[in-house]
């Protein structure tokens, strides 16, 4: 099963708390799925489609200190990509943390935050598929 999202921006959720791009921090001792997709795209954006994020992001938070040859990659991605996985959308990044997502024509991600000049640029364009990043809380539910 493929995760394939081309030519798409994924806005941040219409009920996001944060302002700005915020890069998590967790105070847990091991870093939090959300904390490792930052860094990972953060360090390569337009590297891993996703795919590819799932699986780099489930070695390093899952299998973390793990020797993780290409024989054990392999395995992950089969067993990971199985099963259905969810979107960008519902990543904390765009939720609650003020980052777009772009998946470029190649379906590679980026993330840029919210207040960027680039970040207003993916709105404007028409060629984009836009949606939001999914919602924290469902409408009309109390707080």
């Amino acid at each position: 099963m493929s995760n394939r999202i081309v030519n798409t921006f994924v806005k941040v959720s219409a009920d996001c708390p944060a302002e700005r791009g915020i890069v998590p921090v967790s105070k847990k001792e091991t870093k939090t799925a959300h904390e490792v997709q930052y860094e990972i795209l953060s360090e390569h954006p337009y590297t891993y489609d996703l795919d590819g994020l799932i699986v780099e992001t489930y070695i390093r938070h899952k299998l973390a200190g793990e020797p993780v040859d290409e024989a054990r990659r392999a395995q992950v991605r089969d067993e990971l990509l199985s099963k259905g996985q969810p979107c960008m959308r519902a990543s904390m990044l765009p939720k609650k943390f003020g980052w777009g997502v772009h998946y470029d024509e190649a379906g590679r991600i980026a993330i840029v935050p919210m207040e960027s000049e680039e970040y207003q640029k993916f709105l404007e364009r028409a060629d984009l598929k836009q949606e939001f990043a999914m919602r924290n809380k469902k409408a009309g539910s109390a707080k």
